[in-house]
């Protein structure tokens, strides 16, 4: 007989975790929608459309834990809970509501990259590897223990958006892996070493800002750590052109000065002992585009200079 899953979660990241344990989930708790474009209109988060698709019940409780979600998950007997980018707190009462209780499929090798931007903060820190780790859910935030590790290399021009979606199907398999152990009785546990946790907090906009007169190494690990979001956006100078930087490699030569344009059929800019050259970019309201495809258009002008971030 399968354990009864309750899944948790709500981004695009966790989409492929409720696809590949569907089949045992017997329901889903999300976010509630959120508005979201111009128009500000509500937008079903991704989980909770793949599950409506999935045929699967939902419930977006504003709070996990009050008495009427509670309820609703009790009344669907569920064996252990699976928790994939939910981001809410879960209570104690919610988190030992399963028999087997709750698993957790967290971005990185714990104990490195506690928190809710495991993925951006191991790219900014120039990380060779990452991986996923599942563990039980206790009160303190990414703390329980652990019985399940997968490992992959980061790669050298890879942005945080990338990484994370290659990352979303290693925790789908390794989330199928640890239920089926966990069914099995086989799961074996192991404390985290909490002298070695390191922490990702919650990103916001000033995660994007870049200090062109930094390393070039360190620039290009934090335009690609920002991408897609927060999101880095300059604006050039005196064409007033802005855009947002989309992919990026190291590129030129010499030691230019921060924030400097420079223009020969690309498009780079100056950092700290060398250039950032753009390969690809975004004119707000509009599609990602190749550099070649925007300059044929921008009509930038001689001198152009970096002005904001």
């Amino acid at each position: 007989m399968s354990l009864r899953l309750l899944f948790f979660g709500t981004p695009e990241y966790a989409v492929p975790s409720l696809r590949a344990l569907a089949p045992d989930v017997v329901g889903v708790i999300s976010q509630p929608d959120r508005p979201s474009g111009r128009g500000r209109k509500l937008e079903a988060t991704p989980v909770k459309a793949t599950a409506e698709e999935l045929e699967i019940p939902v419930l977006q409780p504003e709070r996990v834990g009050d008495d009427e979600a509670l309820e609703w998950m009790r009344a669907l007997r569920p064996d252990l809970g699976v928790v994939v980018a939910f981001g809410q707190f879960i209570p104690k009462k919610v988190r030992e509501l399963p028999p087997q209780r709750l698993i957790n499929g967290h971005g990185s090798l714990l104990p490195k990259y506690r928190g809710a931007a495991p993925i951006p903060y191991a790219v900014l820190n120039g990380e060779k590897k990452t991986g996923i780790t599942v563990m039980r859910v206790e009160k303190e935030m990414d703390a329980g223990d652990w019985c399940l590790m997968r490992e992959t290399d980061i790669g050298q021009d890879e942005t945080a958006g990338e990484l994370s979606e290659r990352l979303s199907v290693i925790c789908a398999e390794a989330l199928v892996e640890a239920v089926r152990q966990i069914e099995a009785g086989s799961a074996e546990f192991y404390a985290q070493d909490a002298s070695k946790a390191t922490l990702s907090p919650k990103l916001d906009r000033s995660f994007a800002q870049v200090d062109w007169s930094a390393p070039v190494d360190e620039v290009l690990r934090r335009i690609r750590a920002a991408t897609p979001w927060p999101g880095v956006d300059v604006e050039l100078s005196p064409s007033g052109k802005r855009i947002r930087l989309v992919a990026v490699r190291a590129g030129g030569e010499g030691d230019p000065s921060p924030g400097a344009v420079w223009l020969d059929g690309r498009l780079s800019i100056g950092a700290g002992g060398g250039w950032v050259e753009v390969v690809r970019l975004q004119v707000p309201g509009k599609r990602p585009v190749e550099v070649a495809e925007f300059l044929r258009g921008a009509r930038l002008q001689p001198g152009e200079q970096v002005v904001g971030t």
